[in-house]
Order: C-alpha cells, then structure tokens, then sequence
C-alpha cells in the first residue's frame, strides 16, 4: 500500500484527500472493479457523477470494500438537464438512492450553463438548502470559468468548497485559478495527466502528455512515470486531482506521488508546458440539451 494521501482543508472545515479516483467514461463494470482495486491500494476518495451513469457502481463497490462510509470521501455531481431548485433537490435524492447512502461528502453543479444560468443559481440554491440540511458535507461546481464563479458569487450566499475543472500541462487555465485562490475556492483538477487528450472520443491526432519529452526528463531523473510527475506537480502547485485508470497497475501507481518532490526548476518548466487550447468541451456551450441531451434516470 502507498504513503497515506496529505488531505485538503475546505473552506467550511470539511477535509479531503488530495488526491481521488475518478471514474469518467467507466461502464458499470469496469466502475465496480476499478473503483474496488483503488479502495484496496489506498484511495478514500472517489469522484463521480450523475451523467457517468455509474453512481450505482460506486456505492456497491464501496460497500464491499469492507471500509467504514466515514473512510471514503464521495463526491457526485449534478447534471444541467436536473438543474433548477426542487429538480436539483430531486437530484440529490436520485444520487443518494443510486450510491446507497443518506449523505453524500460533496455535491457539485457538472457544468455553468452559462445560457440557462437562472437555472443553475436556482440548482446552487437547492445545494445551499442540502449543506444547511447536512444531507451534504461540502458543496461546489465545476467548469466555471472566473465570469461564472463571479456571478455566483453575487447572487448567493456560500462560496463554493471546489471548482473542479480540466487542469493539466498543456492546459492550466492561470485565470481559473488565480479566481478560485481569490474566493477561497480549492481547484480540482479532472483529467489531471491529460487523459482529455487521448481518451477515446474527443477528436483526432491530439498530443498525449504522456509522451512529452520534458516530463519523460523530469520522470527519469526520479525514477518515476510522467503520469506521477504530473500529479506531483498538481500537488505542489495546491490543487486537488483525480486521475482515472480501470487498470490495477496504473490505478495503484497513481496514488504514488507523495515520496519525492520536484524542484522549483522542474515545476516552471511544467508551467512552461502550457498550449492554451482546451481538450474538453467549452463551458459555455453547454445547455440542459446540449452534449447528448443527457437525462438522468430515477434511481
């Protein structure tokens, strides 16, 4: 088993691991085993969402972990066609169901939509009433971009505990997180080694992360794999990160990154890797019937 993972303090008090496990484009059966083989390593974090359709999958698998529910942080997400309040609220329980539990560590809006955004501070309003309810521990969003995160702000009352938003070496996003430092709000970074580059279904011909040879340097100097270099960076620079992986080896290699550390020399020169061009989706084109016209099934 790895060193135990360092924990983040949120801005209401509530701790989380630095680093998770994600579950992003898992299936069912592959979000039972590997979210199984990461409890058994180490993890006690695990992020998912409504719209992976994997929720189920979560919650099985940590039961049959043995663990106590207080040792596995959970974090879910709504998705935007569920926004608004007593559909956001519905959400929750939705989620609650699936994943088998009464409390849920920290509940998130998926996305802006920035189009629809009466709704979504409508669906943040109904987080507000589920943190005061303690049917949530900590409450946040993600994909939003620093105009987004303003106006949230503006309209109501508790400041997000995370951003979670595409963060990696060839996309750092500076004013997102210059913003979410500014407010208090801790960064979460998906796609933290740069899967969004290579994964299966978001376009052609794009450069892996894995294969740079400035981070394939900094790795051989350490006796390490890219893939640790770059989570070891995240942490350095004060974010949170939840990599993904439905292989044993590579999920149990991931959680090993708190036993070295990287020079200041060796940090900037991942800064420096920064291309500006995003690997997911646009934030602000997502609306409720966008991107699939996802719907988010009863539990």
């Amino acid at each position: 088993m790895s060193s135990p993972v360092p924990t983040y303090d949120l801005n209401n008090g509530v701790q989380m691991p630095a680093l998770g496990f994600g579950v992003f484009q898992d299936d069912p059966d592959q979000t039972l085993a590997a979210v199984g083989a990461a409890l058994d390593v180490g993890y006690r974090h695990v992020d998912t969402a409504a719209g992976y359709g994997n929720e189920r999958q979560v919650g099985e698998a940590i039961r049959r972990s043995g663990l106590e529910r207080s040792e596995v942080f959970v974090e879910t997400k709504v998705w935007v066609s569920d926004y608004g309040y007593e559909a956001t609220l519905h959400a929750f329980d939705k989620s609650a169901r699936k994943l088998g539990m009464q409390q849920i560590d920290l509940l998130i809006l998926h996305q802006p939509a920035p189009r629809e955004f009466d709704r979504t501070l409508e669906a943040y309003r109904a987080l507000e009433r589920l943190l005061a309810d303690g049917r949530v521990r900590a409450i946040g969003v993600s994909n939003f971009m620093p105009d987004h995160l303003a106006r949230l702000l503006d309209e109501r009352t508790v400041v997000p505990a995370v951003n979670q938003v595409e963060v990696h070496p060839y996309f750092q996003q500076p004013d997102v997180l210059a913003a979410n430092a500014a407010n208090g709000v801790l960064t979460q970074a998906w796609s933290p080694i740069g899967g969004i580059t290579f994964y299966a279904g978001f376009g052609d011909q794009r450069r892996s992360t894995l294969s740079d040879p400035v981070i394939a340097d900094i790795a051989r100097e350490h006796d390490k794999t890219p893939a640790q270099v770059m989570l070891r960076w995240h942490l350095e620079r004060g974010r949170q990160v939840i990599p993904k992986s439905v292989t044993p080896s590579r999920i149990a290699e991931n959680l090993d990154v708190v036993d070295f550390t990287l020079t200041d020399a060796q940090l900037q020169a991942i800064d420096a890797l920064d291309t500006g061009v995003r690997g997911g989706p646009d934030p602000a084109e997502i609306t409720s019937q966008s991107f699939g016209g996802i719907t988010i099934p009863e539990a």
